[in-house]
């Protein structure tokens, strides 16, 4: 996170950029949400959303702030009660995950810390939907 100072009027206004690397996205703030019992403020800032109750386009107003780019705690569903397979249903497509996952691996390359995948959204039903063109961008 760094913090810059930008003059409004006769004054200052402090800022921040947000852009934590894939280990500290786990390591500051995934594990410090799953094991915080109270509401720990630097977790805060980065809002629980069901991304897939929601189209793409819907999601920027959802996050706490951002302007290209938007992190999300979500939940993991289920297709089905006793499987593995993710539901990636969203309100108007799906979202399918494309290229191979990416290990999150620790500073020392030592451990695997997590797996990072590609979603690309389809607007309709599978296995025909069409691929949402924002994606191309």
């Amino acid at each position: 996170m760094e913090t810059t100072r930008k003059r409004v009027g006769n004054s200052h206004v402090a800022r921040f950029r947000f852009h934590p690397t894939d280990q500290e996205l786990i390591i500051h703030y995934l594990k410090k949400k799953l094991s915080s019992s109270s509401s720990n403020p630097i977790v805060s800032m980065i809002a629980d959303v069901d991304l897939y109750k929601f189209n793409p386009w819907e999601l920027p107003e959802k996050a706490s702030f951002g302007e290209s780019e938007w992190f999300f705690f979500s939940p993991r569903d289920r297709k089905y009660p006793n499987g593995a397979r993710p539901n990636r249903t969203a309100a108007s497509g799906f979202w399918k995950a494309t290229g191979t996952d990416k290990p999150i691996l620790t500073s020392s390359g030592s451990q695997c810390l997590g797996v990072k995948k590609a979603l690309v959204f389809y607007r309709g039903h599978p296995p025909k939907g069409v691929k949402n063109q924002l994606d191309d961008a």
